[in-house]
C-alpha cells in the first residue's frame, strides 16, 4: 500500500514540469515554520519525553532556541525523564528562564542537589502546586522555608527521608501554605507531636498525610490531625511505635471520609480499634487476626482448612 502511494507520488512528480516541482517544494511547510509557542510548545513538545527534547537541541541552533522556548514555558519538570542522572549544570540551565512551573520533582537529583541549585528555581516559581524533594539529603531547612514563602498556592509536597526538616521549617510551611492537600514527611525524625499538631491546625484541607517511620509521633498528634483535618482520606502511620488504639478510635470518629490507613509495625494498635474502620470498608494494610492465622497455617501445613468466617 505504501509502495503504491509512493509510486503514484513519483509518477505525479515526473509528470510535473521542472518549474512546477520547484514551486511545490518551496511551498512545503517544515516543522520550524509552525508557530512555536502557539503550536509546537503547546501541542507537540508537551507529549515528548524530556530526554528527546534535550537531544533535539543538538540538531541545529534553531532547534536549540525552540527547545529553550519550551523549557521556559513548561509547566512540569521531572529530571527522571532525561535518564538516570542529570548533570548539575544541565539542571540549572534548563530552568534558568522558567517562571511558570506547576510541578517540580528533584528526587532524581538527590545525590547532588543543594540549596545553591534549588533556591533560585524556587524563588522564581511562584505558581508551583506540587513539589517532590524526597531523599534530597543535601538540602537544608532553608529549602523548605523558601518553598513556603514563594509557593503560596502549593497543594502537594513530598519530603520523605529529608531528615533536615525541623519544626521551625514545618511551621513556616503551615503558616504560608494553608491550601496544602497532601504532605509526606516520612522519616523526618526531627519532627514531634507539637509540629504536626500546629500543621493540622493551619492546614485543615489536608486529605493525605504520612508521618511514617517516626517514633516521636504519639496519640496526641494523630488525634489532633483527626479533629482538625475532617477531609482526611489517607493516613500513613507505618512504624509509629507509640500510636495506640485510642488515636485510631478518634480517627474513626472524626474522619468520615477516611479511605486508607497504614499501621504496619504499630504494635500497640489492635483489631479492637481497626474493626470499626474495616466495617466502613477503609483499606488497612494489616490483615485481621483470623486472616493472618489462616495464612500462617497455610504456610505450615500447605493448605488452608475451610472455615466459615461468617460464624
Amino acid at each position: 500500500m505504501i509502495n503504491n502511494v509512493r509510486g503514484s507520488e513519483d509518477s505525479i512528480s515526473m509528470d510535473q514540469k521542472p518549474e512546477e516541482r520547484t514551486q511545490s517544494q518551496s511551498q512545503r511547510c517544515q516543522l520550524l515554520d509552525l508557530p512555536w509557542e502557539d503550536v509546537l510548545v503547546t501541542h507537540v513538545f508537551c507529549y515528548l519525553p524530556l530526554r528527546h527534547l534535550v537531544s533535539l537541541q543538538c540538531v541545529s541552533k534553531s532547534f536549540r532556541s525552540l527547545v529553550q522556548v519550551y523549557l521556559a514555558n513548561c509547566r512540569k519538570f521531572d529530571p527522571a525523564q532525561t535518564g538516570p542522572h542529570i548533570p548539575k549544570e544541565a539542571f540549572c540551565s534548563m530552568l534558568r528562564h522558567n517562571q511558570v512551573l506547576h510541578h517540580l520533582c528533584v528526587s532524581n537529583c538527590s545525590d547532588w542537589i543543594t540549596d545553591k541549585e534549588l533556591l533560585p528555581v524556587i524563588g522564581q516559581s511562584q505558581h508551583l502546586l506540587r513539589v517532590d524533594m524526597r531523599g534530597c539529603v543535601h538540602l537544608s531547612r532553608h529549602a523548605l522555608v523558601a518553598v513556603s514563602l514563594s509557593c503560596r498556592r502549593l497543594q502537594h509536597l513530598i519530603l520523605a527521608h529529608c531528615e533536615w526538616v525541623d519544626s521551625l521549617a514545618l511551621r513556616s510551611l503551615a503558616d504560608h501554605c494553608s491550601d496544602l492537600r497532601s504532605l509526606d514527611i516520612t522519616a523526618c525524625r526531627q519532627l514531634k507531636d507539637q509540629a504536626v499538631c500546629y500543621l493540622a491546625g493551619k492546614c485543615p484541607a489536608l486529605r493525605s498525610l504520612s508521618v511514617a517511620v517516626n517514633a516521636n509521633i504519639t496519640d496526641t498528634a494523630v488525634e489532633e490531625v483527626a479533629k482538625k483535618c475532617r477531609e482526611l482520606e489517607r493516613l500513613d502511620l507505618t512504624g509509629c511505635l507509640r500510636v495506640r488504639n485510642e488515636a485510631i478510635r478518634t480517627l474513626a470518629e472524626y474522619c468520615p471520609k477516611l479511605q486508607s490507613l497504614k499501621v504496619n509495625h504499630c504494635h500497640n494498635v489492635t483489631e479492637s480499634s481497626l474493626g470499626v474502620l474495616r466495617r466502613r470498608n477503609v483499606e488497612i494494610d494489616v490483615e485481621p487476626p483470623l486472616q493472618r492465622a489462616l495464612v500462617l497455617l497455610q504456610d505450615v501445613v500447605g493448605f488452608a482448612p475451610f472455615i466459615n468466617l461468617q460464624i
